[in-house]
């Protein structure tokens, strides 16, 4: 199961992410972060700007709203979001599959 926590009005999870794949997608769960597939890749913060816009699609929210608060040279990333709710961030698990 993915560890989320709340704190200060915002979620905060890990993200997996698997840049160069052939389509943007929730890939499931791994280790207790929530794995993501990326076409971008992960030069130039190319792919943690696709992590970010992706997750704000998915989310329907502001693009402004999501952070990369840590791994931003790692492929796990712990991802901050303001203003979801931590069942929005395990309804990602289900979308998709």
């Amino acid at each position: 199961m993915i560890e989320i926590s709340e704190r200060d009005g915002c979620v905060c999870f890990l993200v997996r992410v698997q840049p160069r794949a052939s389509r943007d997608a929730v890939a499931g769960e791994v280790d207790g972060a929530l794995k993501i597939r990326l076409t971008a890749p992960p030069v130039d913060d190319r792919a943690n700007e696709a992590l970010r816009r992706f997750l704000a699609a998915e989310l329907k929210i502001a693009i402004s709203a999501v952070r990369i608060a840590g791994g931003e040279r790692s492929r796990t990333k712990r991802i901050e979001i303001r203003g979801v709710e931590r069942g929005r961030i395990l309804d990602l698990l289900t979308r998709d599959a």
